[in-house]
């Protein structure tokens, strides 16, 4: 199996770990679009010079990481992000009923400045770069519920800092715009209690226990791309996450 993108698939993985890795790439590189039908098993094998159960592998393993999707009787497409579905596949905050919160944004400031040493750690960044800088409160049902506080490069989103908007939902809008594709993360959570800012913010009073959220959001090749903290008045809602 040789081709020009052969740097993306090391010899020494798996024949059908060289074959997602060169599939990703065509995703990463924009050769295949979000939303675009791909080519079948039977093509691309045909292609790769492999076998169609090692196609079918690969193909697995990214419907199964979500970069692809498959619809029946219609084939194979690259995921395309959507408010609704990146919004409930990293917001997991559920009512007492078991119901999925749908947030809505309140309040939010955004601008940029100079990375700061944990940004650069956070966000994998040299020395002077410039990131922008989203803060945000996020309410539910018109009550204050969550302030986040969102960092990201800005290479990767030029223009973000002068939108006139924020959008509610930003993975689909880095997808649509950026062609940049948030792909998984790291979450770290605990309880802090509410400071005078945070209290003023989420309307409880001082001391009030929160839920705070340390995220690092991933592009392809483990690349950060976003670096969240939240933290959350939950009020009788819970965070809830599926295992297995």
């Amino acid at each position: 199996m040789s081709g020009p993108d052969d740097a993306a698939a090391p010899a020494l993985l798996p024949l059908y770990a060289q074959v997602k890795a060169r599939l990703v790439s065509r995703i990463q590189s924009g050769d295949w679009k979000p939303g675009q039908l791909i080519p079948n098993e039977f093509a691309l094998a045909g292609e790769l010079g492999v076998s169609q159960g090692t196609v079918r592998k690969a193909l697995g393993e990214m419907t199964a990481e979500q970069l692809l999707v498959r619809r029946q009787g219609r084939g194979t497409f690259v995921q395309r992000h959507t408010p609704e579905s990146m919004l409930f596949r990293f917001f997991n905050f559920h009512d007492a009923a078991g119901q999925p919160i749908v947030p809505e944004t309140l309040w939010v400031k955004v601008r940029k400045g100079i990375a700061k040493p944990a940004e650069r750690t956070r966000l994998a960044l040299e020395a002077g770069a410039v990131v922008v800088r989203i803060s945000r409160v996020r309410g539910r049902e018109g009550r204050p519920f969550d302030h986040e506080q969102i960092v990201v490069p800005q290479a990767l989103f030029p223009g973000l800092a002068d939108a006139s908007e924020v959008p509610n939902t930003l993975y689909d809008h880095f997808q649509q715009f950026y062609g940049v594709t948030a792909t998984g993360g790291e979450e770290k959570l605990d309880a802090v209690s509410a400071g005078e800012r945070e209290a003023g913010l989420l309307d409880v009073a001082p001391g009030t226990p929160l839920l705070r959220l340390d995220r690092t959001m991933f592009s392809f090749d483990d690349k950060p791309i976003e670096w969240r903290l939240s933290v959350c008045a939950l009020g009788g809602a819970h965070y809830s996450v599926r295992l297995g």
